[in-house]
């Protein structure tokens, strides 16, 4: 099985310039191992965020979020859509929140003095579960709370049309750095290709994370990500979109809040009509009317540039409820 390897997983950019490190056929199985969101500087509690301690906080946007990539996977082309099937995902042996002064809403607070005026490192211990490994691995938060491992990919997407973003604050239809929890083991990633070969990339694993990701970090790890590349030849997906073995989501990341959410619901509503023969009337009332209708708040931190990301998503069952069958993306 091919392989891109921890110390090649360090680019910081989706840069449609990169020599690809794999070179995949589409459906072929293949690994990439990933960094933590800082590049292995968190091992212990005294291990704080101070940005002149970290390496890569010297550079303008900081070196953070490296990702491996990109993978070119034949016969993709622009115009086509390429899909990320997630295999597994085996995070490491400990995760990391990282909070102190300046850092996430509370980095300014008056009122809680132990966030705004020094730095706290938390390590939280994987342990593995009844396979061996942390795959149906627990979590420990603390001596009393622990919860299942949660994994997702925090930083996923292919090679931006024109431009180079950066792993840290690059968002955009193509993907990025939207920290979705729903980019998980068992779900489907459309991505809209720009460029031959596809140039995809991905990294930023959390064992898990609540919605909003609030702090600005949530629990970082390490992991291996075993996945597969499809391609959808001759159809663009407008924006990035997740199909769940029982449910569809329509992503948007923007600025306000408000219009993030109102763009997935109409996006989710063009693929309703588009690919599931509901009327625009339909499609239009579903949302307001189907109690398991959802929207999602995935991100939604102060850090750079990044913008907020919400989801819109419904149950298939509602779908396939209309006569029509599901053709995923």
């Amino acid at each position: 099985m091919q392989r891109i390897v921890r110390d090649q997983a360090k680019k910081f950019a989706f840069d449609w310039r990169d020599e690809p490190l794999l070179t995949v056929d589409p459906g072929e199985t293949f690994e990439i191992e990933t960094f933590d969101a800082s590049v292995g500087y968190f091992r212990s509690p005294t291990d704080l965020a101070i940005p002149a301690k970290r390496p890569g906080f010297d550079r303008n946007p900081p070196l953070v979020n490296p990702i491996g990539g990109p993978v070119y996977v034949r016969g993709a082309n622009r115009g086509d859509t390429l899909v990320a099937v997630i295999e597994s995902i085996t995070v490491e042996g400990y995760s990391w929140i990282a909070v102190g002064p300046r850092r996430g809403p509370l980095g300014d607070s008056a009122k809680y003095p132990e966030l705004s005026q020094q730095y706290t490192t938390k390590i939280f211990r994987h342990e593995p579960g009844p396979s061996g490994t942390t795959r149906d691995g627990t979590l420990h938060f603390s001596e009393r709370i622990r919860w299942p491992i949660t994994p997702f990919i925090g930083t996923i997407g292919v090679c931006p049309d024109r431009e180079v973003l950066t792993s840290n604050d690059g968002q955009g239809d193509w993907g990025g750095n939207l920290d979705v929890r729903d980019v998980a083991p068992g779900n489907r990633i459309y991505l809209p290709v720009s460029h031959p070969g596809g140039l995809f990339y991905l990294g930023d694993v959390h064992a898990s994370q609540g919605d909003t990701e609030f702090t600005g970090t949530a629990a970082e790890t390490q992991a291996t990500v075993r996945l597969r590349l499809e391609v959808v030849p001759n159809r663009r997906v407008p924006w990035m979109r997740i199909e769940k073995p029982d449910s569809i989501i329509s992503l948007y990341a923007v600025k306000p809040l408000e219009v993030a959410v109102e763009t997935a619901t109409l996006s989710l509503i063009d693929w309703l009509v588009s690919d599931y023969g509901f009327t625009a009337t339909d499609a239009y009332c579903l949302v307001s009317t189907c109690p398991d209708f959802r929207i999602h708040v995935y991100q939604m931190c102060k850090i750079g540039k990044l913008s907020y990301v919400a989801g819109a998503e419904l149950p298939k069952r509602v779908l396939l409820g209309s006569g029509a069958a599901s053709t995923g993306g």
